[in-house]
């Protein structure tokens, strides 16, 4: 016997109360998805049904969800996770109140595509049942069911169930699984516990897979817990996947602290959160939507009342979308691209759905131009993961954004983001800045502009002086280091900027002074020439100029950016010539004789220890000596 083929999508029922969908699924199932006992007095279903399907070697779910408008929001639970649909239409009734807003909701939820079922045929005229498929067809032909094969059957006599189960294995060969990709994410239908097992969280993931002995977290109670074993379509197995019906088994939890709308997923990339961003689209009804209305929002198997503020008019028509913010009274957990629909509080009614965009912290002002532009660009780039990264780089600006940052926000596998890295990488819309972090390009661009800007401010206002400290610039950029690193590391190479020991300058600047200031240069250097290794202090210096220390100062400062002096230690330098006179000293006697002891320094160079020991220091700083006690080795 060959196993059956595991194939995870999953397919639901939808249509009007009484018009046969459960009996349709138990015709080709054999599964009666009715399990309450309220259920089966009633005769119609109140909450979701589950049953596996095998179909040509395939194993798919098939969700049964409840007919009746007092019910709509658990059938929104279970079409939430559907790959495709079996709209279901009785043939005495025809299109009722229901098979519309069914087909609304799974419009707004982003259903693609479906099969449509005409049952009781046995208790209508041939003429009838011919009426209804033109009126289906007419009814369909402007919704993502037009075109769809229209099977007569009768649930009683099993006539047409060939042609039936014929439709419903094309729709399943050519309905592509949902990818195991992402976050592992299960939005809870229902929690029961199993005696010698414990407590078992049953739904359709939305995204990725998880694996016995997985780590998973309950959320919002924020609860952890261990996968002890895991069943899909009622088998035991060892994975499940996105688009199947799974059944987890978790022991560390309590099934009654657990509810419907309860999210199950893994690590600290998911939060429940009360602020959405969304995109909005209304139906083709007379329901305006008003900014700040008030109205029932569902997704996953979540629902909420929820505020809809809307970025760029007062009020939204019907047939339009939008951007919006919805505030949601009570926290949910949602995630990019997640479905939603939107029902009005009374009368009730579905007027409308979308997508998430991204949750937010708060709420932002749409009254800046800057912050819609924002949401707009946000909004384009969601639906495509390379976009939504590079998105993100981009508007974490000059602060960059590590693996970690984006891993949470756009909700993928280190994998995935590898792969997407690489991708953007080799087309040069992004820049490593360090290990894991990243900025954009065109952050990049904006700050080399900024850094010129600078740079050039600073000329303008001291032309005296070769460049800007390099310290100093890094201060004013207010960037992390590693950032300015890069980019000036970037800049440097393309010749945009020029470096002078630690001093950064413009290509093409020189230094302006005028004549007082050049002559006051040329004479504190002359002081400085003729006593190489007896050096003037600044005071000194101010008392023999009949100048102000600040002045001399100054002037010292401009003579060691020309580097014709050497700042060897608080308030002393060296005239260039006296540095490389002391080298060639050292390494000649430490060359000839293995070492030189400190005291033997000040004999070389005929000074006194004042100056001969901060200079040996200063050559130890730089390498060129390295330091045992009181003796000098030459440096490697």
């Amino acid at each position: 016997m060959i196993e059956p083929r595991p194939k995870n999508i999953t397919i639901g029922t939808a249509g009007h109360v009484d018009h046969g969908k459960t009996a349709l699924v138990k015709l080709f199932t054999g599964c009666d998805t009715d399990r309450l006992k309220i259920e089966k007095e009633r005769g119609m279903s109140i909450e979701l049904g589950f049953a596996p399907c095998t179909i040509a070697g395939t194993e798919v779910g098939i969700v049964d969800v409840p007919g009746h408008e007092d019910f709509i929001k658990t059938m929104v639970a279970g079409a939430s996770a559907i790959d495709a649909c079996i709209l279901v239409v009785a043939a005495d009734d025809g299109i009722m109140p229901q098979t519309r807003e069914h087909m609304d909701i799974l419009t707004s939820l982003g259903v693609k595509d479906g099969i449509v079922a005409l049952t009781k045929i046995d208790i209508v005229p041939s003429e009838t049942v011919q009426k209804r498929i033109s009126q289906l067809q007419s009814y369909l032909a402007d919704t993502f069911l037009a075109g769809a094969a229209i099977i007569p059957l009768s649930n009683i006599t099993g006539q047409g169930l060939e042609s039936f189960y014929d439709a419903l294995r094309a729709l399943v060969d050519r309905t592509q699984p949902r990818p195991a990709q992402g976050v592992f994410r299960l939005p809870v239908e229902r929690a029961f516990s199993v005696k010698g097992h414990g407590t078992v969280v049953a739904g359709v993931p939305v995204s990725g897979r998880a694996d016995v002995g997985d780590e998973l977290v309950l959320l919002p109670q924020g609860l952890k817990g261990r996968i002890r074993a895991i069943q899909v379509y009622g088998r035991d197995t060892q994975i499940a996947l996105a688009g199947q019906c799974a059944a987890l088994n978790v022991p560390q939890w309590d099934h009654r602290e657990i509810e419907r709308g309860n999210v199950v997923t893994v690590g600290e990339y998911f939060t429940a959160s009360q602020w959405y961003l969304c995109k909005i689209r209304l139906l083709h009804s007379r329901f305006v939507l008003k900014n700040a209305s008030e109205v029932r929002f569902h997704t996953g198997t979540s629902e909420a009342t929820a505020n809809v503020y809307l970025f760029e008019s007062d009020q939204l028509d019907p047939g339009s979308q939008a951007i919006a913010q919805v505030f949601l009274h009570g926290p949910i957990v949602a995630g990019p691209l997640d479905y939603f629909i939107i029902r009005s509080l009374s009368p009730p009614a579905t007027i409308g759905g979308g997508q998430v965009i991204e949750a937010l912290q708060r709420r932002l002002r749409r009254t800046r131009p800057e912050v819609v532009a924002d949401v707009k660009a946000r909004a384009d780039a969601v639906v495509s993961p390379a976009a939504f990264f590079e998105y993100c780089i981009r508007s974490a600006g000059p602060a960059g954004i590590d693996q970690h940052q984006l891993m949470i926000r756009t909700k993928t596998t280190q994998k995935q983001l590898e792969d997407v890295l690489t991708g953007l990488g080799s087309e040069c819309r992004i820049i490593q800045v360090a290990a894991g972090r990243f900025i954009h390009i065109d952050t990049a661009a904006e700050l080399q502009e900024r850094l010129t800007g600078s740079i050039a401010a600073f000329h303008k206002a001291h032309p005296e002086h070769i460049g800007i400290k390099e310290e100093q610039l890094l201060t004013q950029s207010g960037w992390p280091k590693e950032v300015f690193d890069t980019v000036l590391v970037q800049m440097l190479k393309d010749g945009k900027l020029v470096r002078t020991r630690d001093l950064i300058s413009l290509p093409g600047h020189r230094q302006s002074l005028g004549r007082p200031q050049a002559e006051l240069l040329e004479k504190i250097e002359a002081m400085f020439r003729s006593n190489l290794f007896n050096p003037p202090d600044p005071g000194h210096i101010a008392s023999q100029c009949g100048i102000a220390e600040s002045q001399v100062r100054w002037a010292i400062g401009l003579l060691t950016e020309q580097g014709k002096l050497a700042n060897v230690a608080q308030d002393l330098w060296f005239h260039q010539e006296a540095i490389e006179i002391a080298r060639q000293r050292l390494t000649d006697y430490i060359s000839q004789h293995g070492r030189l002891e400190s005291v033997k320094f000040k004999y070389l160079l005929d000074t006194t220890r004042k100056f001969a020991i901060p200079l040996l220091d200063y050559f130890d700083k730089i390498g060129l000596t390295r330091r045992e006690g009181y003796t000098r080795y030459l440096g490697k």
